[in-house]
């Protein structure tokens, strides 16, 4: 039967669930208006096959766990239950601490060992998170000049995956809000998740003030609003990695 741990497990999987649900209801919406955008639709075709292996894993513990008593298992085809993902080309489950493996089948495609740029930096590691190849070409050659090692990814999924790889060997991360698959409050949560004590500085537009302010309450480090200067990231990163 269901034990504390077990209600802790769906606790946590059925908020992550509802969040991933949420987000893809507000991606839909602005669906409506980008009728022609193949990546957008590609991204939203991910959460949805996202959301099932949720729906699967919160399936397959609970089911699990009430037949262990009698030694047998539901079938899912008798119980009406059959929760077969969608392709899934790109689907991965977004905060994978929570699944253990076995119990959810997940594509989490994180390189074996991240390429670190500019590694003979003398200064801290970054980990530069943003989908826009123009910003992270920017900021990578800011903190370039100012002799920073950093990593980038495009997307929370390979964030999270380059954070387990690597850990508290990452000093910093700036986190974009506006992400693919994942927005930055979801992705702020999984490495929350992975490390309570992870320093992350979002950037973002100032539309985004009222989920900031939650964010900070937190544990978010700091905000940078966009367009930002070489000058003001600076600022910002060191008052982070000096606090």
């Amino acid at each position: 039967m269901l034990d504390h741990e077990d209600i802790k497990w769906l606790a946590a999987n059925a908020a992550d669930l509802n969040r991933l649900l949420q987000q893809t209801a507000r991606q839909a919406e602005q669906g409506r208006l980008r009728k022609d955008d193949e990546a957008f639709f590609q991204s939203l075709t991910d959460q949805i096959a996202q959301a099932s292996r949720f729906s699967q894993a919160i399936f397959d513990r609970i089911t699990t766990r009430i037949m262990a008593d009698t030694g047998s298992r539901l079938p899912r085809d008798e119980a009406g239950a059959s929760l077969a993902a969608a392709p899934a080309a790109a689907a991965v489950a977004s905060v994978g601490t929570r699944i253990p493996a076995g119990e959810i089948a997940v594509a989490e495609e994180a390189p074996q060992d991240p390429v670190i740029l500019n590694p003979k930096g003398s200064r801290e590691l970054i980990l530069l998170v943003d989908d826009n190849e123009e910003i992270l070409e920017r900021t990578g050659e800011i903190l370039d000049f100012e002799d920073y090692r950093f990593i980038t990814a495009k997307d929370g999924i390979e964030a999270l995956g380059v954070y387990r790889c690597l850990g508290r060997q990452i000093d910093l991360v700036l986190l974009d809000y506006f992400l693919p698959i994942m927005d930055g409050d979801a992705v702020f949560d999984g490495l929350k998740a992975i490390d309570p004590k992870v320093r992350v500085v979002l950037s973002s537009g100032f539309g985004e003030q009222a989920k900031v302010g939650a964010m900070l309450g937190r544990g978010l480090c700091g905000f940078i609003p966009k367009p930002y200067t070489h000058e003001r990231l600076v600022e910002q990163m060191r008052s982070v990695l000096e606090a």
